[in-house]
């Protein structure tokens, strides 16, 4: 009976202890929020990617994702503990860690830190044929939409257009808007152009293209030099839109992922490993991802990496600054 008691007792202490360690397994669980855009851009596809890349290769985490208007908010919610993971370009970053005002950061943003490189985002000009727009000059006076408001976008919409003798006040009606608005208004013909800054075939204006006759505006390659870095001189290949029938050039901007320095050595480290293991989801999820290559995964980044993400390219063996 004494036994049968004292197991009784040992049995009850296991079971208390094992119900006291479940909140525990709970709360240590790492809550992975994934900041991506609207959800006609590339980042969202991405993000969703993302999310179930690490759902699937990362124990013991809760990925979500979160449509925001990009890479101003991303970085502006990562600063504030909102967020884990944050996809942005490259322009938007440089002026979040340096505190660029008239790029809506108020103040620096020194809790950021750098995951990888990813992509490119294209400048992609695209207007309606019918607005008579062949060239950058011919925007004058025309109504373009420049993205949402200080996004990452619209950011690039300002850098060019200075780049090519232009501003605001040169075209006949700015609009402030997402990219699947913008492509909606073009499609009742309230808009003559609209200016998008994303990865190659990107679904709003692969939408617009199968709806109206387009013309994609070429940036010239003395207006990128002038725009200087972080621009590049690429080409927008031929048929990458419906009746886009030749190369046309453009400027780009490398995107990135980034986190908080709050976030976990260890888990970052495995959010970086997963990127990289799971490279032919990404592109199998949109085509943009397809250019995202591990040599690359430093190149300009414009602050510190977080250490997670730093040990584990230095495993991979690529020279990591201190």
């Amino acid at each position: 009976m004494n036994r049968f008691i004292r197991g009784r007792r040992f049995a009850g202490i296991a079971t208390a202890i094992l119900f006291a360690a479940a909140p525990m397994t709970a709360r240590a669980q790492d809550f992975i929020n994934v900041l991506t855009g609207g959800t006609s851009g590339v980042y969202y596809p991405l993000g969703v990617a993302l999310s179930k890349i690490y759902g699937e290769k990362i124990p013991g985490t809760r990925p979500t994702v979160q449509a925001t208007k990009a890479s101003v908010e991303n970085l502006q919610l990562l600063q504030q503990g909102k967020g884990e993971i944050a996809f942005t370009l490259g322009d938007s970053l440089d002026a979040a860690w340096k505190g660029d005002e008239e790029a809506g950061f108020k103040t620096p943003l020194k809790k950021l830190r750098g995951i990888t490189a990813i992509y490119p985002n294209y400048v992609q000009i695209v207007a309606a044929k019918d607005s008579g727009i062949k060239t950058l000059a011919d925007l004058k006076g025309k109504r373009l939409s420049v993205g949402a408001p200080k996004s990452g976008t619209e950011l690039n919409a300002r850098a060019i257009l200075a780049a090519a003798g232009l501003s605001y006040k040169d075209l006949g009606k700015i609009e402030y808007l997402p990219f699947a608005e913008s492509v909606e208004l073009m499609k009742n013909r309230q808009l003559d152009a609209t200016l998008q800054s994303a990865g190659l075939g990107v679904a709003s204006l692969r939408d617009l293209a199968t709806s109206v006759e387009i013309t994609v505006v070429e940036v010239p390659a003395a207006v990128v030099d002038k725009a200087g870095p972080p621009f590049v001189k690429v080409a927008i290949p031929a048929n990458t839109y419906t009746g886009q029938t030749a190369a046309v050039p453009t400027a780009a901007v490398v995107n990135y992922l980034v986190t908080h320095e709050g976030m976990k050595e260890e888990t970052v480290y495995q959010m970086t490993k997963a990127i990289y293991d799971s490279l032919p989801d990404l592109g199998a999820a949109h085509a943009a991802a397809r250019s995202i290559k591990l040599e690359n995964a430093l190149d300009g980044m414009p602050l510190p990496l977080h250490p997670g993400a730093a040990r584990y390219f230095k495993e991979k063996g690529l020279k990591v600054g201190s």
